[in-house]
This record gives structure tokens, sequence and C-alpha cells, in this order.
């Protein structure tokens, strides 16, 4: 990948997520009652989460992945998901994710968007 490239959407993607996230916030502030509500089990972070990650699933060829790797300033999907959330401790909260695992960026070295 080429950084230069997808460095703006990268910083967007992080701040879009933060963005949402501090909406969902909002609301559930709102609506406290559903602050500790689970739907299959899943609480309304986690859901937040799962949802922003499956917007993201793709398939895509080898060639044109190649390709895009030189000319879209966009980062592949999967990195579109896992590099914002490895940088926000409440993901690392809503899923219980152990410091040291790769979706948790060092405290020292995450990126913040405010």
């Amino acid at each position: 990948m080429n950084g230069e490239l997808t460095q703006g959407e990268n910083i967007a993607d992080i701040g879009g997520v933060k963005l949402a996230y501090a909406a969902l916030q909002k609301a559930l502030d709102k609506h406290p009652e559903d602050r500790n509500k689970k739907i299959d089990g899943l609480t309304p972070e986690q859901r937040f989460f799962l949802s922003f990650a499956a917007i993201w699933r793709s398939k895509i060829r080898d060639e044109d992945q190649k390709l895009r790797l030189t000319t879209d300033p966009h980062s592949p999907a999967q990195f579109r998901v896992n590099g914002p959330l490895t940088n926000m401790p409440e993901f690392q909260k809503a899923f219980n994710v152990p410091d040291g695992s790769a979706m948790v960026r060092p405290a020292d070295k995450r990126v913040n968007i405010r």
C-alpha cells in the first residue's frame, strides 16, 4: 500500500467511525434503557462495531487489487476496518480484547482524530 496515497482517506475513516460511535453514545444517553439491552447476545456497542465491519465486506480479484494499491486513494477494505478499530479503546472494551492482541494498538502508538 502507498501510505501517502491513502493517508487522507485513512484519516477520514478513523474520524468517521469515531464520530458515528459518539452519535451512538449520544443516542444511548437519551435512551438509557437501551444501554444494556442485548440483541442476539450482543451489546449496542458490539452491534455497532460488527455493523461497521460488515459494510466493508468485499471480494476482489488479485489483479484488480494490485492495480488499486497503486492508484486508489482508499485502502483495501480489511484495512479500512482493522486500521480504525485497532486505534479505538472503545472497540477493545466492547469485546474485552486483551492488550497485545493484533486488534489493539498500544496506547502510545494510537492515532486519535478529535
